[in-house]
């Protein structure tokens, strides 16, 4: 029971950095306050250092320590500077908005410099938002600046001695999220298999949701990788076995949506949320096969779930041992093509399980292995020894206003004067909260289209927000210690909930300022609704800004991300085909995280085409088949470059120097589908033709030794489909070769 409920805890919280990051600042929070109380500090204090240490803990974002301590260090005389600032300016209407103003931009400039100058930035700015806030003056001066050096040392001793994070232990802790995901999604395809027709959707779209979010694991994954191993060696070696793992796993999925089908099912129904699942041959796989899936894949899932646990034992060493069996074909139980393709996915899967678990723990116990088990530990063997790093490419940065960093810092200072205007002509005491809103709406957004629904939803929060604070406030009436426990409660739930709803993190947010207020003996229902209006002015202004000061379009925000996309899958597929063509070997692994991190920065600056809200439904649903076929795309081209980085070590995959030819159509379309969406009058055409098999020969599409494999073809054949696929909704006209 133990050991189940911390898979949960991992596999819904990879890294437990949610939970890190709400502990560290409840606690740093909570030990604040505790200190200013026995030294008898007023509300305001209590209310100050409560503030102080918030910021000073959500602020930094480096991965490692001693960059974390050297940023907190920095931050202090930024944040008392700022506090001093603003309680020498709050008096002084015009200066002291003109320096707010001046303060905006450079702080989202500073965002230029990393995760240190961001932080920093973020420091100043809100620390002068607190001094407004409580009303800083100069004769409290030296008590708020008091309470905010006990704010920043108490959050220095909850991250760095109560609730430390070292990358190493991150990195662990993701890489059970991962295993745990892993199962979840072995445990979706075991319902897929024994799901009746008019159950098929929802059992696909639960598999179709555990591959999204083994995806994003494996991303995250990714971005630790460099902090958190010890070599780049090592890094590279659990990259590889994580990509091999994921990629095993979605193809197990495909394989049983297959076996279920009337006819072979098509790789985008597990990209395209909502789509319906294939016409099933029957009510199930029959008896016996059937049986025989569900107990290995029961296997599987154990196998999956007792890796990295150090458990040896003879057992496991028996599943094991079984489902490697089933990558030799004297070993497939008899059962219809379909279903023997499953048997072999679940080896491959094994396989994987297998490499996972040698590259996280090391070295394992051999006694009880199998020719087949041997034969897969030789390949892996041979595989990590073949692993080596390269270096990265060097990235052309963009200068001058087309850096997104100065763009953002003079469209968010515009939109600050607008809402420090509005805000003033709605109230000269909590004008402050317009200009929070304009900034917030700014972060971590690139395009007017995500700067409105990102407006959207702080605005709906905060509306609910107002609703549960009126109600909280009721409840606490002059209970001080009551509204801080209940605050401490808010402000968990708040970073918890971040990464995963804005909307609800805007709800905590906003429930938890009624508190605040009530706390600081200024709370009323005009001044929550007051709330609502100053945010939907921020909103407004934000916007506005975004629209006509240096505009990104969504439209040319997401067509320019849909060109790097391109690229990237073209220089995956050329690269792949070219390395199982015969040519050198390439840094596959590299370009394919590129490409996967290229196609989820799309996928984000999307959500303005598919929000609910969107009133164009045609361009929604054009834009989830694109990102969709863009996924479909990603999987074949991960595969294929982990297959060519097999070819030193496999016998039974060889180069096969017909690919490069047979494969030039692939990547021609995808450059030309690329150099239409940069440019929409270029006058190309996407070609079509013959299969990729027809290319390859009559015995192109038999596995055979010394050449290449049925599978490698197949990931061609679909690969090449999809691009063309993709013409269509871009507006690229499709013609067959002349002659």
């Amino acid at each position: 029971m133990r050991a189940r409920l911390r898979d949960r805890i991992a596999a819904s919280d990879p890294g437990l950095l949610r939970l890190t990051a709400g502990l560290r600042t409840v606690g740093a929070i909570a030990l604040t306050v505790a200190v200013l109380s026995l030294l008898g500090a007023d509300v305001h204090l209590l209310v100050a250092g409560a503030m102080a240490a918030m910021v000073a803990t959500f602020a930094i974002r480096e991965k490692q320590p001693a960059a974390q301590a050297v940023t907190l260090a920095l931050g202090l005389p930024v944040a008392l500077a700022s506090v001093s600032l603003g309680a020498v300016l709050n008096a002084r209407l015009v200066v002291g908005d003109v320096f707010f103003v001046v303060l905006i931009f450079c702080a989202v400039y500073g965002r230029r410099f990393g995760d240190r100058g961001t932080a920093l930035g973020l420091i100043g700015f809100q620390v002068y938002f607190l001094s407004l806030f409580v009303g800083a003056t100069v004769s409290r001066l030296p008590a708020l600046c008091g309470a905010i050096a006990l704010a920043f040392a108490s959050s220095a001793l909850l991250r760095f001695a109560i609730v430390p994070a070292t990358p190493t232990g991150v990195l662990l802790r993701m890489r059970l999220a991962f295993r745990a995901r892993l199962a979840q999604l072995v445990s979706a395809q075991l319902e897929l298999l024994d799901a009746p027709a008019d159950e098929m959707d929802k059992a696909l779209e639960a598999v179709r949701e555990g591959t999204a979010r083994l995806h994003e694991t494996a991303m995250m994954i990714q971005d630790r990788l460099e902090e958190g191993t010890p070599d780049e060696s090592a890094a590279r070696l659990v990259q590889r076995r994580i990509a091999d793992a994921e990629i095993a796993a979605e193809r197990l999925g495909l394989l049983l949506l297959s076996a279920r089908s009337a006819e072979r099912a098509d790789t985008l129904t597990l990209h395209l949320p909502g789509a319906p699942a294939p016409s099933v041959a029957g009510p199930a796989v029959p008896d016996e096969t059937g049986a025989t899936l569900r107990r290995d894949l029961q296997a599987l899932h154990a196998l999956v779930l007792r890796t990295g646990t150090g458990d040896t034992g003879t057992g496991l060493a028996h599943v094991r041992n079984r489902l490697l069996g089933y990558r030799d074909e004297e070993n497939l139980p008899p059962a219809s093509a379909a279903a023997q393709d499953v048997f072999r996915g679940i080896g491959e899967s094994a396989r994987a399980v297998l490499g996972l678990r040698i590259a996280l723990d090391g070295p394992q116990d051999e006694s009880d292995d199998t020719p087949a088990t041997a034969r897969s530990r030789e390949e892996l063997d041979a595989e990590d020894a073949a692993i080596d790093g390269g270096e990265e490419p060097e990235q052309e940065e963009q200068t001058g206003l087309r850096r997104p960093t100065t763009r953002a810092a003079v469209q968010v200072a515009v939109g600050s004067s607008l809402a420090i205007v509005g805000g003033e002509l709605l109230s000269t005491q909590r004008w402050y909260w317009a200009v929070l809103t304009c900034w917030i709406v700014f972060l971590n957004t690139a395009s007017t289209g995500e700067i409105l629904v990102k407006g959207y939803r702080r605005l709906l929060g905060t509306v609910f927000g107002v609703v549960a604070g009126i109600v909280l406030a009721g409840l606490v009436g002059n209970h001080t210690w009551t509204a801080f426990a209940l605050v401490l409660v808010l402000i968990f739930a708040m970073f918890y909930t971040a990464p995963l709803s804005y909307t609800l993190m805007s709800f905590f947010v906003t429930a938890m300022l009624g508190l605040l207020y009530t706390l600081l003996h200024t709370y009323s229902l005009e001044v929550l609704v007051l709330r609502i209006e100053e945010t939907a002015i921020g909103v407004v202004c934000g916007v506005v800004a975004a629209a006509l000061v240096l505009p990104v379009q969504t439209d040319r925000r997401t067509n320019e991300l849909l060109v790097t996309v391109l690229e990237r899958l073209a220089e995956v597929t050329e690269a792949a085909v070219g390395q199982l063509s015969g040519g050198p070997a390439d840094e596959l692994l590299d370009k394919a995280r590129d490409l996967d991190q290229a196609l989820a920065d799309l996928r984000g600056a999307t959500q303005p085409l598919i929000h609910p809200v969107t009133p164009l439904r045609t361009r929604r649903h054009t834009a989830r088949y694109v990102v969709a076929l863009l996924e479909t795309c990603a999987y074949h081209a991960r595969t294929l470059a982990a297959t060519a980085e097999l070819l030193p070590t496999h016998p039974s995959i060889a180069a096969d120097p017909r690919l490069r030819g047979a494969a030039g159509r692939t990547v021609r379309n995808i450059e030309t589908i690329a150099a239409r969406v940069a440019d929409e009058h270029a006058d190309v055409q996407a070609e079509t033709g013959p299969s990729i098999a027809s290319l390859l020969g009559s015995d192109a599409g038999t596995p055979r030794y010394g050449r290449i494999t049925d599978r490698v073809l197949r990931h061609l054949e679909r690969l090449d489909e999809a691009v063309v696929g993709l013409a269509r909704p871009l507006g690229v006209p499709v013609a067959a070769p002349k002659g």
